[in-house]
């Protein structure tokens, strides 16, 4: 198994779908990445703002894992499904809400639930939603594209710098949509 670390940053400060890469991107306690445009302490997700900008940001920091480029059909790099933290050798998918991510030296992110993938996708690579977005045996919604999550500790992350996991005592609430 891979030591769980960061494999590539993303932040862009306009509102499109695909961010860039970057060297290292800083962390701020209850805004999320700096210079990105989803830094702020309320929502500010376009369609989101537009039915009620006082709701709380619950979506400062989204991490996809690196393994889901291997499960699509798509050529997709780091940064082009517009997560800001690429990471290998962690379910993300498999934490639970409240779960805390500790990035490099400094930065704590506290997962607050799935990514809910839009049809960008399918406007970036066509098909690309329904690789994301399917349906499991029993007919429920399974999400692929990440995790969301609001900094509780700011810090600068960048490539390489490794990522402990602490999930929350007891058998925790899994994750839903944010």
């Amino acid at each position: 198994m891979t030591t769980p670390h960061v494999v590539s940053v993303s932040s862009d400060d306009e509102h499109r779908f695909t961010k860039l890469r970057r060297e290292a991107i800083t962390l701020v306690a209850g805004l999320g990445v700096e210079g990105d445009a989803h830094f702020g302490a309320t929502v500010q997700h376009l369609s989101r703002v537009r039915r009620d900008p006082t709701q709380p940001n619950l979506r400062q920091v989204h991490l996809m894992h690196r393994e889901l480029f291997d499960e699509v059909d798509a050529d997709v790099s780091p940064g082009e499904l517009g997560e800001n933290i690429t990471t290998e050798g962690i379910d993300l998918l498999a934490l639970t809400r409240g779960t805390l991510l500790r990035l490099g030296a400094d930065a704590v992110v506290e997962v607050t639930g799935l990514r809910n993938p839009c049809l960008q996708i399918d406007r970036f690579k066509s098909g690309l939603l329904k690789q994301v977005v399917g349906t499991d045996s029993e007919g429920r919604t399974v999400r692929k594209a990440g995790v969301m999550g609001v900094v509780l500790a700011g810090g600068v992350v960048k490539p390489g710098d490794p990522i402990m996991v602490e999930i929350p005592a007891g058998a925790g609430e899994p994750l839903a949509p944010v």
